[in-house]
């Protein structure tokens, strides 16, 4: 009789079902390292949206993100964006849902969304900079498409 480790009691995902779930993944999220790289070399294709309240974002959030608070995402709020406009969410970090809940928001109006894993924590410890200042919305100059 064959003793399994914890690591294979529960056999190992088949390859087709691997490619779906990371592919789901990676369709639905982001990290620090590809949104700095893109808003630093590349043509930015997306919206930052810091989604934690102006205190916070006001004493250290990500440079060029905006502010906007994740209870208060309604069609209103975007309405100067298109409606293909990518969203890029990110709040405090694991331990936060914030960036979940403007997520779930954003994809309720329709809106395409991805959320940045780590938000501010893993922006911090990848050594990434954050930037000071008081809390901006969101300005139509910064509308994608």
């Amino acid at each position: 009789m064959r003793i399994r480790s914890e690591v294979t009691r529960t056999p190992p995902a088949t390859s087709a079902d691997v490619v779906a779930h990371f592919g789901a993944r990676l369709a639905l999220e982001t990290d620090c390292w590809d949104v700095r790289y893109t808003m630093t070399h590349d043509a930015q294709d997306f919206v930052l949206l810091d989604v934690r309240s102006a205190q916070l974002y006001a004493a250290g959030h990500v440079p060029g993100a905006a502010n906007l608070p994740h209870a208060k995402i309604d069609a209103s709020a975007l309405a100067a964006y298109p409606k293909e406009t990518l969203f890029v969410v990110y709040c405090a970090g694991p331990h936060c849902n914030g960036a979940d809940k403007a997520a779930l928001r954003l994809g309720r109006l329709g809106r395409p969304v991805k959320l940045m894993v780590g938000g501010v924590a893993g922006w911090k410890d990848e050594g990434f900079e954050l930037e000071e200042g008081p809390g901006r919305g969101l300005r139509r100059d910064e509308a994608a498409g």
